[in-house]
């Protein structure tokens, strides 16, 4: 299993949300290159990056940040927040990133994923960010109503291989993801589910392994110290 360590980004900072209130950010590091550069120095063999700002605008806003970060590390990044075209994502993968993650638009424009998966492939994930199991947009702020089960088994029927899935509700809370919705949408499908939301102990990544996760997204957890990447790392390879 993979352990994606998590930057988030809002005006060129590392910052966490807690259940994705923008009104309650809080700036943890300065310098989200050298965040990155740190995590890899750890172990981390992929790096999570998102734009708030972009997934709150619904227009890529952090992506040179973003690009920094994909040339200062060799491990690949992905990124997600406000891409909602073809060319924004061409013009992410352009920029160094590795897969390019879509939500609101994969919600609201399934022609676009089709597109996308026929152009890119493996290059694009969906994000599946949920509130009681039903899927959130525009930077969590809108629920829209679609279960999140039927929502990944729509994307792996049209040719998606990775969904990451985000519990709204565990978000920056640390008291670990929601292990049974998680469970529900990876037996749901045989594509790559990837957990978010809440992660943040080693007995965490063990239960989202047992699970059949193939990657979980560890966020505040490693800003609060909570988790040490190097140990989280090491406990996925078990």
């Amino acid at each position: 299993m993979i352990v994606y360590p998590a930057i988030d980004i809002i005006g060129g900072k590392c910052v966490r949300l807690t259940q994705g209130d923008y009104s309650r950010s809080v700036i943890y590091r300065d310098d989200p290159v050298e965040t990155a550069l740190n995590f890899e120095k750890a172990g981390a063999g992929y790096i999570h990056v998102v734009d708030l700002d972009g997934a709150r605008l619904g227009e890529p806003v952090n992506l040179g940040m973003a690009s920094r970060i994909a040339v200062n590390v060799s491990v690949p990044v992905q990124l997600g927040g406000g891409i909602r075209t073809i060319d924004d994502i061409q013009i992410a993968l352009n920029k160094g990133m590795s897969r390019v993650i879509l939500g609101t638009a994969a919600v609201r424009n399934v022609a676009l994923v089709k597109e996308a998966v026929e152009l890119f492939g493996d290059a694009i994930a969906i994000a599946i960010d949920a509130r009681q199991g039903k899927v959130a947009i525009s930077g969590w702020s809108e629920i829209c109503g679609e279960d999140a089960v039927a929502f990944a088994k729509h994307m792996e029927s049209i040719g998606v291989k990775t969904v990451i899935y985000t519990d709204i509700l565990k978000d920056g809370m640390l008291g670990g993801p929601n292990i049974e919705q998680t469970k529900m949408i990876v037996d749901a499908v045989e594509i790559n589910v990837i957990a978010a939301g809440g992660v943040s102990s080693l007995d965490n990544i063990r239960k989202l392994k047992e699970i059949g996760a193939k990657g979980a997204i560890v966020g505040k957890a490693l800003y609060t110290g909570d988790m040490d990447l190097a140990q989280a790392l090491k406990t996925a390879e078990e």
